[in-house]
């Protein structure tokens, strides 16, 4: 029950960085400022070239396409505002820009843990049932896979969000981190929240443990599979078109484990801070480099994209005189 009384908040402070010199800060707004330009670009190309190629028209690239998507987002929820309160120490944020953020964070979020999971049975399918692949992955099984990625973020961000801005605030409005995330917010609520706290706690495991359950799952058929194959080589290509996906899910995975799943009393603002950089800023940026310079198609993809890009211009000249 709320004690005392309350008044309704309108903004919110983010603490951000705010405790660090103004050098740091500055040091740190081009730094992320570089980072946010290299996802943006990097994840634009992975969608522009799997597009654009024919020979990236398949189920694999699909969703990597998706997951490009997923990341710009993902990056344009939370970065701009982190850049504003180190560059001009904008640091409020309206009641329904913090409520805005929180939401399509947590849709991006959980839309990750699952198209991830997606990505690995499109592996486990590859690898160990080739034959059937084109039928089982086809068109239309892939846009359904990748709407059932899609599609827990709504409800998941949906109830999460507005029941938690349904509470009471007072006191201080100050958000201690970068972004309006969930514990952060819920130290300002003056209700009790003992409920939500469990529906949170239960709801993260889920979203979080059944991709992941699916994930190992996958891989361990697919590395039953990859022993099975009597060559080197065999066995070289086949795990190499899953390395790239594996090194993704790992840095997702491990980041947000050790964000939310920590013992409170090694869970300081600014440790947690620090680690919510690595899911939110520099994992989207990693995402596409991984699969472009670990990935032969995909290179090539780009070589053939960019050589097409320097034809056009030799003959636009001609064009134009004629």
């Amino acid at each position: 029950m709320a004690t005392g009384n309350w008044t309704r908040i309108n903004e919110f402070i983010l603490i951000s960085f705010s405790s660090l010199p103004t050098e740091i800060q500055s040091l740190l707004f081009l730094s992320f400022l570089i980072i946010y330009l290299v996802t943006l670009m990097g994840n634009s190309l992975i969608i522009l070239v799997t597009l654009a190629d024919p020979m990236l028209h398949s189920p694999m690239y699909f969703f990597l396409r998706n997951l490009s998507f997923l990341e710009i987002g993902f990056n344009l929820v939370i970065v701009p505002k982190m850049l504003g309160t180190l560059l001009a120490q904008n640091t409020t944020i309206s009641f329904l820009g913090c409520a805005t953020q929180m939401y399509f964070f947590f849709f991006f979020g959980v839309a990750e843990c699952f198209l991830l999971a997606t990505m690995a049975y499109d592996r486990y399918v590859a690898i160990c049932n080739p034959l059937h692949y084109p039928v089982i992955m086809n068109q239309r099984s892939c846009a359904k896979l990748a709407a059932a990625s899609w599609f827990p973020g709504f409800p998941v961000a949906t109830v999460q969000t507005v029941w938690l801005f349904s509470f009471p605030f007072c006191g201080t409005n100050k958000v201690n981190h970068f972004f309006c995330d969930s514990p952060p917010v819920l130290r300002l609520v003056c209700a009790e929240t003992a409920l939500f706290e469990i529906y949170a706690i239960i709801g993260t495991i889920l979203v979080v443990m059944i991709p992941c359950l699916l994930i190992l799952c996958s891989y361990a058929h697919i590395t039953v599979a990859i022993l099975k194959i009597p060559s080197a080589k065999g066995k070289h290509k086949a795990f190499s078109t899953c390395s790239s996906h594996l090194i993704v899910v790992s840095l997702f995975y491990i980041s947000s484990s050790l964000t939310y799943f920590r013992p409170k009393s090694n869970n300081s603002p600014e440790s947690k801070k620090l680690l919510s950089l690595s899911y939110t800023v520099v994992t989207p940026m990693l995402n596409p480099i991984i699969y472009s310079l670990r990935n032969n198609e995909v290179k090539n993809a780009l070589s053939r994209t960019f050589h097409k890009i320097l034809s056009f211009k030799k003959q636009c000249p001609i064009d134009i005189k004629k």
